[in-house]
């Protein structure tokens, strides 16, 4: 690929974190909530029973901040496991205010040691771990200050639940945001390989095609074994004008993949594809049934109606079902061979075609008689395309 401004606007959203608006919050958060904490030390120093575990449980508080605050700031140090430690020395530090704070100052409703400043971890589980982490980390820290008071009262409900509700909302940003950055990274990525494509199509339409295009006019002319290599330019020709001009058919996030572009490299010189303009996607699995459906149907054409024969491949989205058609003009089938054929073990075409389409939960339909071709027409349910 070339270095073209999209594929390097790809290459950057890649390596970015979408999160990373979220991590300088969180940072955010734990400076002021410190400073909030050093506030509340000062007020309540005092009354504290035990101050030399006081300064001990501040002192590791301000250091975990700096440490913590210089870790988040990179992506390549957001480690998973760091928010769990972060999480347990936030919970130790928690319980150590029990033998900081006196019996008076716990009735009075003082603030525990590590006050507001124990509700950045639920803000960081979010972030790292989405809606669910959030959650969990502010279950817990609200399940420890109850076991740390003793009791589980409005303030300790109310606190909790706005500890919760905080990882909550953090994680859901955190994760669409996630999601948002792969959506517009897919599509960069789509809007760049179609503009390489196009580049492409391009030169090869500037060079090999046009020199394919003479071979074939002035070999037809000769006739001869110029026919034969006129012929073979020919179906070069198409097939590299559709790998060339046909959309990639790799699966979407939803496991997708489009059945028109998988079609339309069935073309040949004597095989035509007809196809909606837009996509029309279904699971890759059926999407591959699907054309193998039509590959053995074209096979048959080949087999038995000559290689004068043409054959059509029609696609059709109505909706409820997508059906594919494949028709040829070839001589046809007398009735009563296929029955004739199955009894004999020869069981070709009631597995490759009927037997796919019915694991499908579609429905397969066979239009011929000598002398008027054969038509396949295959229809498969809107059911089969899963999530869109």
């Amino acid at each position: 690929m070339t270095d073209t401004p999209l594929w390097r606007a790809v290459s950057a959203l890649g390596t970015r974190d979408p999160a990373t608006p979220l991590w300088r919050g969180v940072i955010v958060l734990r400076v002021t909530t410190l400073l909030f904490a050093l506030g509340s030390f000062v007020v309540h120093y005092d009354g504290y029973t035990n101050k030399w575990l006081a300064w001990t449980s501040f002192g590791v508080m301000t250091v975990w901040t700096v440490l913590s605050s210089l870790f988040y700031a990179r992506p390549s140090t957001r480690w998973p496991w760091l928010v769990g430690v972060d999480l347990v020395l936030t919970v130790v530090l928690m319980f150590t205010s029990a033998w900081i704070l006196t019996a008076t100052q716990f009735d009075a409703n003082t603030p525990l040691i590590t006050t507001v400043w124990a509700a950045v971890p639920p803000a960081a589980a979010g972030t790292r771990f989405g809606a669910v982490g959030g959650v969990l980390a502010g279950l817990v820290v609200s399940v420890v200050t109850g076991l740390v008071r003793w009791r589980f009262d409005v303030d300790v409900a109310r606190d909790g639940f706005l500890l919760t509700a905080s990882g909550f909302v953090i994680g859901l940003a955190a994760t669409m945001a996630r999601r948002s950055a792969d959506a517009l990274t897919r599509a960069l990525r789509m809007e760049a390989a179609t503009a390489e494509r196009e580049r492409l199509a391009r030169s090869i339409h500037d060079s090999v095609l046009q020199v394919l295009a003479r071979v074939r006019k002035r070999g037809a002319e000769f006739g001869g074994e110029a026919a034969e290599l006129a012929k073979l330019a020919g179906e070069q020709e198409i097939a590299l004008r559709a790998l060339v001009t046909t959309e990639p058919t790799h699966p979407s996030e939803n496991g997708t993949t489009d059945l028109r572009s998988a079609l339309q490299l069935l073309a040949t010189p004597s095989v035509q594809v007809s196809t909606p303009a837009g996509e029309v996607q279904l699971p890759e699995h059926v999407t591959a049934e699907l054309v193998a459906v039509a590959r053995e149907a074209l096979l048959n054409v080949e087999k038995h109606a000559g290689e004068e024969a043409r054959a059509w491949v029609l696609l059709e989205d109505l909706g409820t079902e997508v059906v594919v058609s494949v028709r040829d003009d070839g001589p046809g089938i007398e009735r009563g061979v296929l029955e004739r054929a199955a009894a004999e073990g020869h069981l070709g075409i009631a597995e490759s075609i009927k037997g796919r389409v019915r694991d499908l939960g579609g429905s397969v339909a066979l239009d011929t008689a000598p002398g008027q071709g054969t038509e396949w027409e295959v229809k498969v349910p809107v059911a089969a395309r899963g999530k869109r």
